[in-house]
């Protein structure tokens, strides 16, 4: 759910901050043609006002981009999120001004962009400090958080176990503290959370429980047994922050697939270090572009939903749809939704099935399985049981394109470096679905969803789309 949020939040800002565009270049526009009060009212008629708007519009989204005004509010301060409004709305106003010279408009007046810039910033300041107090409010009822484990006891780990938790609006859940050593054990830290172990257990304790991010917070001169366990969380795809005491050249052992920047955690710069795609902008996009087409497909596909359904009810007992627990982003739980191809209760047959097993790895997979209806058959060969996963790409568990989403069984056996695609969110077509669909071995499998996350990019989605409906139209769906 974290990303989920996340983006969803990204995606109303983007959404909301063009409405405040638009709805404070209309307001500059009528105060200044009709305002009588203000000294030079009235405007020329010369200018074209929808093409300054429009130029405006267009701006202001690639303003509000690179000043960062999509970055989660979680660890920011509200003088940070004026700052960038403050900067935001300079670029638009210098921007536009700047295009608008390069299309030959000249007569545009100039109080208008000033009244344009001011209406802009006062919209921007009312509504990003409202959003940010409600969001703090919502995070403080414990919605929304996220899952933070410290690794070590010292001072510099009780100093910001103690900034986050006097944070009440952050929405970070500490789940404790994992020593160092025997100097760690006495640490003043173990009254405020719990203590969860030695740090060589952060293996175990990292694929059974839920860990979003993790804090390093160990002494300089522990940083040879931290590389091994920063290797360890790498490969699980899980967010690591360094706090900078540790010399950077030391880790430079670093994969290149992973995204090493400076950022600033709650008032403390720290190093973070990301194996998964970090570019906010093309990940906006990439979430807008889940929305609109599974609502456009589930709108044009609803008369195709309620023929399967009949379909279904007629020839089979039991219901439409079959419902799954299936290992969303970093290993939560959703459920996964298709039409359902098997006999009712098909999974309490599957034990019996086991020793028929075709697929290696965790997974379960039979060419010829029983528990199959001949409509099923159907459903599979043409991947039209797929369809109702347009829902979970609408209420967020799902993308359009990304590694296939697990069961919580098959995930248990994970060997680590296999629990990094857990780092992206489950897609409806995957890379390996287009290179050979179901017939490949599962590590190949695996290493072909890593090698889409390394690579990832809206071109690659764009050419999984048009290879999986190839693929579809071929009914090589199994």
């Amino acid at each position: 759910m974290l990303r989920e949020h996340s983006t969803l939040l990204a995606r109303i800002h983007m959404i909301v901050d063009i409405f405040w565009v638009i709805l404070a270049f209309v307001t500059a526009y009528y105060t200044k043609k009709d305002f009588v009060f203000l000294p030079g009212y009235g405007l020329s008629t010369e200018p074209n006002y929808y093409l300054v708007l429009l130029v405006a519009v267009v701006v202001a989204f690639f303003a509000f981009s690179a000043t960062g005004s999509y970055r989660p509010y979680r660890t920011q301060s509200l003088v940070q999120i004026y700052i960038r409004v403050i900067k935001a709305v300079s670029g638009v106003l210098f921007g536009t001004i700047i295009a608008l010279y390069l299309l030959h408009e000249h007569n545009v007046s100039r109080a208008l962009l000033a009244l344009f810039a001011s209406f802009l910033t006062l919209f921007l300041f009312l509504s990003k400090g409202g959003l940010y107090y409600l969001l703090r409010y919502y995070r403080a009822q414990r919605y929304n958080t996220r899952n933070l484990l410290v690794i070590g006891a010292g001072q510099r780990a009780e100093c910001i176990v103690d900034t986050i938790q006097q944070d009440k609006g952050s929405g970070y859940r500490i789940l404790g503290c994992l020593t160092i050593n025997n100097t760690d054990e006495n640490s003043n830290i173990f009254h405020k959370v719990k203590k969860l172990g030695s740090v060589n257990t952060l293996p175990v304790f990292l694929t059974e429980d839920i860990v979003d991010e993790i804090i390093f917070a160990s002494d300089i001169e522990k940083i040879d047994q931290i590389e091994t366990l920063i290797r360890f969380t790498e490969y699980l795809g899980v967010k690591i922050h360094i706090l900078p005491d540790f010399q950077l050249e030391k880790i430079m052992y670093q994969p290149e697939i992973a995204s090493i920047s400076i950022q600033e955690f709650f008032g403390h710069p720290t190093l973070s270090l990301s194996t998964t795609p970090q570019r906010k902008n093309a990940l906006l996009i990439k979430s807008i572009i889940d929305y609109t087409i599974s609502i456009i497909l589930l709108a044009l596909l609803s008369p195709v939903f309620l023929l399967i359904i009949s379909f279904i009810k007629l020839t089979s007992e039991g219901p439409a749809f079959f419902i799954q627990q299936r290992c969303g982003l970093y290993g939560r739980t959703f459920p996964l939704i298709k039409f359902r191809t098997m006999v009712k209760d098909a999974e309490k047959l599957k034990a019996t099935l086991q020793q028929e097993n075709e697929a290696d790895g965790p997974v379960f997979k039979i060419a010829q399985d029983p528990r199959i209806t001949p409509l099923g058959k159907f459903l599979r060969k043409t991947s039209l049981d797929e369809l109702p996963q347009l829902l979970n790409v609408l209420m967020g568990h799902m993308s359009l394109v990304g590694p296939r989403p697990s069961l919580p069984e098959e995930v248990k056996k994970y060997e680590p470096w296999q629990r990094r695609r857990l780092s992206m969110k489950p897609g409806l077509t995957c890379i390996w679905q287009v290179n050979g669909r179901n017939n490949i071995n599962f590590e190949r499998w695996m290493r072909l969803d890593l090698e889409y996350i390394d690579q990832w990019s809206l071109t690659l989605d764009s050419k999984i789309l048009l290879k999986t409906v190839k693929e579809v139209m071929s009914f090589h769906g199994q």
